[in-house]
């Protein structure tokens, strides 16, 4: 059925659902048995084979496989069994994280679910996307990415970007017009197809098509849909891995030249040239890094954070400016109207919330709101200004919409306005949504008891005053407006940090049952103003304290009136605590735009706040931040933020109020839309970016330390103090038991009292290297060390390497409780703060004692049993690299206290 081409009336019957009534439920039921729900069916993507052999696809890798199949020429079954064996797991390891990070990316499209609004059974209802069908009537608003295929069957200035299906990047203008057969998809501008966003205007239509069966559908089908996990850290590491891949390989040559110069065996040297290249490959590192920033993700999924891009997840640690919208994210979004103001009067509301109680009063009386005949109209046009609803659950009162719109549904209730019964006698005949361009919602009226028709509208003060020539008074006389008058009015509302709406209201012909913005671009009669708080949320006055200690900027984005935007920028603590706010810049929406880019970037870091703002202004703020350097966090919810969400390092969309638009532009989005929750996520950043380092510094030395080893044996012509198949499990071993708990380790003391990292730092600083360097030689002195002195002593290289072992194993273990702080002491952050470190060291030494006592072990890697003597030595190094790590942390520390 081509539903372009067939008149809606036509497509309505042939579909049996109308436009008043939808679809019945029984027939809901019927056709999604018929037609099944509407979801989209990945097509398989890449086999779980090919995910496999994909994990062999490394530099380092290249070099075991290759040491494990030469040592299988060379006939040394176990080395090249064990060597073979650690390509395998590490493939495992690996395969089960790539395949559980496409499992996540699966599941976050149906975490973040999307939801409809539909008519059925002659109800409005908002309903999983999911459980669409056949012709089903879909309402369209800006911002809704469309559910579905739908025909057209009225719009209003609807605009769509259809460019995930054309690739045309300017939004098509569509109509209900009939459109000829075969005419090619880009030019059908009666439909609208699933997964295009509605950009600009509202429509209405019908489902013909779902799941595979729609365009997107079908598209979807030829091509897998796995994102590339790949963050600036991990393409950091891959080059590092060719670098250390070429490093290895000329070092491993070297020795291998040497002793066969010197006249060694070539077998013996071949396997010395093994022993270097696995010593010093961090086999445990990709496994390390993917799994500290998969336990991250889970840990900010905790505290309300969904990241959608794991660079999120690093770059997070570095954030040094956020930009907030207020309204919802660091206010509690439940609007409580607490003043009105018409001509001549000043009135105030009791009560808090969305709970219909409270009192009118004027003068500090209580008032019946309903004798003054313009106070009760600027209650009406209010209520039916108004796309929300407010229902009771158990003593509760939420709303369905837009908190504002609640608060005004509150306010008229609490008169004693009934919004059934005024519909009943003002049925809406016809709607013009909020635009951001316009600031202003308007709705026509039917009304039965006059010879006209009766538009109202409510919008910004600016934007309604600009429209108005006449004011209503309480008399029922209307009068010459005093615009003035009303400004004077609204700015002292506002100073209070309320945000004030202003109502006006048309009488229009009776004929009339349609409106544009030309009907009512002037000649408004202004009916009054509305002042209502959205109460700062606690906990968002504790983060924005938190980000300041922390060295973060935090700026106030919103589109409120200039004093209501630094009224609640002061309560919040983002500007001084001053009881003058004059003294503190605001810049305006429409100042940004007469500035210069270069104007914008010389005021924008002094400026705390913004108010009227529009979406496109947000753009232009971010990118004169980042000239300056910054690393800006920005938060969003609809449509237009998309850009600047996109151009900011980390782009913040809301999860309960934002669009479909900005959730999937977004690099993370709060579930809560709460601000404590971006300065938790960029706390948890810092902690995830810090068990990284730590982790690194903790495996290098090892790797530096067996290296060298190796060298020094082959330069010195005496036999290996470790063998490779010890190496390798050295290795693996430590990193699996030891290494890997460090991702567990919790947050350091002060960790958002330090300033932000910058984005150009390396991973490793100066004093790090250092470390890494010494105990790395520390390592190579306690093993080559004793060996030597073992082999002197008349004992044998067996057991001389099986001590070399331990010394490695257990010299690690005790450096990895320094690791556990960079800077402080494992008895300042908790001796048991991180109970998985403990396991893996029990588990690690039981370890060390089956290889060194158990018989099969002995075999397989060539260890034998050692005495008492010779385990006080391997205490001693241990220890002894405890001590020095923690010697030079307590004289760094010192040296900082004095700075």
């Amino acid at each position: 059925m081509r539903a372009y081409s067939t008149h809606e009336i036509e497509l309505m019957k042939e579909l049996e659902t109308t436009i008043q009534e939808g679809l019945s439920s029984s027939k809901v039921i019927k056709r999604q048995n018929q037609y099944g729900l509407n979801e989209i069916k990945q097509k398989r993507g890449t086999h779980p084979i090919i995910i496999f052999l994909g994990q062999f696809n490394q530099p380092l890798i290249y070099i075991l496989l290759a040491a494990s199949f030469i040592t299988a020429i060379l006939k040394e079954w176990v080395d090249s069994l064990v060597i073979f064996g650690v390509v395998i797991v590490n493939a495992i390891i690996g395969f089960i994280l790539e395949v559980k990070a496409r499992k996540a990316i699966e599941s976050l499209g149906k975490s973040v679910s999307r939801e409809a609004n539909v008519i059925r059974d002659g109800k409005r209802q908002r309903i999983p996307a999911s459980q669409l069908t056949i012709g089903d009537i879909v309402f369209l608003l800006s911002g809704d990415k469309a559910p579905a295929d739908i025909r057209l069957i009225k719009v209003r200035e609807l605009q769509i970007d259809e460019s995930t299906l054309t690739g045309e990047s300017i939004p098509v203008i569509k109509s209900t017009a009939v459109i000829e057969k075969n005419t090619i998809l880009a030019e059908r501008t009666n439909m609208v197809y699933s997964s295009t966003l509605v950009t600009y205007g509202m429509g209405t239509g019908i489902v013909v098509a779902i799941g595979n069966n729609t365009e997107i559908g079908r598209i979807n089908q030829m091509i897998a849909t796995a994102d590339v996990l790949e963050t600036p850290l991990t393409k950091l590491i891959a080059r590092f891995s060719k670098v250390l891949l070429y490093v290895i390989m000329g070092l491993a040559g070297i020795t291998f030249l040497i002793g066969v110069f010197r006249g060694d065996k070539i077998v013996e040297m071949f396997m010395a040239a093994v022993a270097l290249a696995v010593g010093a490959i961090p086999e445990g590192l990709p496994a390390a890094l993917t799994i500290t920033l998969a336990i991250g993700v889970s840990k900010m999924a905790k505290r309300h954070a969904i990241v959608r891009k794991l660079p999120a997840v690093e770059t997070l640690g570095s954030t040094n400016v956020i930009c907030s919208d207020k309204t919802g994210t660091l206010t509690k979004n439940q609007m409580t109207v607490q003043n009105i103001f018409t001509t001549g009067h000043n009135y105030e509301i009791s009560g808090i919330g969305y709970e219909p109680k409270g009192n009118f009063l004027a003068n500090n009386c209580n008032i019946n709101p309903l004798d003054d005949l313009v106070l009760k109209e600027c209650l009406i046009a209010g209520m039916l200004c108004n796309d929300s609803n407010l229902v009771s659950i158990e003593n509760n009162w939420p709303i369905e919409g837009d908190p504002t719109e609640g608060a005004l549904l509150v306010s008229a209730m609490k008169s004693g306005l009934s919004r059934d019964a005024i519909l009943t006698d003002l049925p809406r005949l016809d709607t013009i949504p909020f635009e951001s361009e316009y600031q202003y919602m308007a709705t026509l009226h039917k009304n039965a008891k006059s010879k006209n028709n009766i538009v109202y509208v409510k919008g910004s003060v600016e934007s309604i005053l600009a429209r108005s020539s006449k004011v209503l008074l309480s008399s029922g006389e209307i009068v010459n407006i005093d615009v003035n008058r009303c400004l004077e009015a609204s700015n002292v509302l506002a100073t209070k940090g309320l945000r004030v709406l202003a109502f006006g209201c048309l009488m229009v012909d009776k004929s009339k049952s349609g409106i544009t913005h030309a009907d009512i671009a002037e000649n408004l009669v202004f009916l009054g103003l509305q002042a209502m708080i959205d109460p700062p949320r606690p906990e968002a006055i504790q983060a924005i304290q938190a980000c300041h200690k922390a060295g973060i900027k935090v700026k106030m984005i919103t589109g409120d009136h200039e004093l209501t935007a630094l009224a609640i920028a002061h309560m919040i603590g983002i500007v001084g605590n001053s009881q003058n706010l004059s003294e503190f810049q605001v810049l305006n929406g429409k100042r940004i735009a007469e500035l210069s880019d270069q104007e914008l970037i010389d005021i924008v870091e002094n400026v705390y706040v913004y108010a009227r703002v529009a979406p496109e202004h947000k753009l232009r703020l971010v990118k004169a931040l980042q000239f300056h350097g910054d690393i800006v966090a920005m938060t969003g919810d609809g449509v237009n933020d998309a850009p600047s969400l996109r151009q900011a390092n980390i782009g913040i969309a809301m999860g309960i109020t934002g669009t479909d638009v900005a959730k999937e532009t977004a690099d993370m989005i709060l579930t809560d839309d709460n601000f404590a929750t971006i300065e938790a996520a960029v706390e948890e950043g810092r902690g995830v970016y810090d068990n990284l380092v730590k982790f690194i510094t903790w495996t290098l030395p090892t790797n530096f330390g067996e290296g060298l080893v190796i060298l020094l044996a082959v330069i010195a012509g005496i036999a290996l103090p470790i063998l490779p198949v010890q190496i390798l499990w050295i290795n693996m071993t430590t990193a699996i038991l030891l290494g890997l708990t460090l991702a567990f380790e919790k947050m350091e003391p002060g960790i958002m009292s330090r300033p932000p990292r910058k984005s150009s730092q390396s991973i490793l600083t100066p004093d790090l290297i250092i470390r890494i360097f010494v105990v790395g030689a520390l390592l190579c002195a306690g093993a080559f060390g004793f060996f030597e002195y073992a082999i002197r002593m008349g004992k044998s290289e067996v057991l001389a390497r099986t001590v070399a072992v331990n010394i490695f194993v257990f010299g690690e273990l005790f450096y990895l409780f320094n690791c556990r702080s960079l800077r402080f002491s494992m008895f300042k952050i908790g001796i048991f703060s991180n109970p998985l470190l403990w396991i893996g060291v029990l588990i690690m030494i039981l370890l060390q004692i089956l290889f060194t006592y158990a018989p099969f072990m002995n075999r397989v890697f060539h260890s034998t049993q050692i005495d008492i003597l010779d385990w006080i030595f391997v205490l001693i190094t241990g220890i002894i690299i405890y001590a020095t790590v923690g010697l030079d942390k307590l004289l760094r520390n010192r040296k900082y206290k004095t700075l």
